[in-house]
């Protein structure tokens, strides 16, 4: 899959782990690993460029001790995510018309 394509799919699948709740890093990874792979180390570049993008916003939280991130999913990120699902239906119009002769011959 094209960098680019896989690296925009990804911020959109760490938005959708955090939509319905604040989480941390490490239980994002964890949360997205039945549906992709993906390392904290490419995890948490991400989490900066979806915050520096106004898609997140952090809090750090003491946890057992010590200081935790928590990320927390922004309308801006609402909207990117409403977006990406409007344009996957277009993706989805794409690929029917694209594989259609194959569907035709089975």
């Amino acid at each position: 899959m094209e960098n680019q394509m896989k690296r925009g799919l990804l911020d959109v699948c760490v938005l959708a782990a955090i939509k319905d709740e604040d989480s941390y890093g490490y239980q994002i990874v964890k949360d997205m690993s039945q549906y992709v792979e993906i390392s904290e180390s490419t995890l948490y570049p991400i989490l900066r460029r979806l915050e520096s993008s106004a898609m997140l916003n952090v809090r750090t939280a003491e946890h057992n001790g010590r200081l935790r991130k928590y990320y927390h999913i922004t309308e801006t990120g609402l909207e990117r995510l409403q977006n990406f699902k409007d344009e996957w239906k277009e993706l989805m119009q794409i690929y029917e018309f694209v594989t259609r002769e194959e569907k035709n011959n089975d």
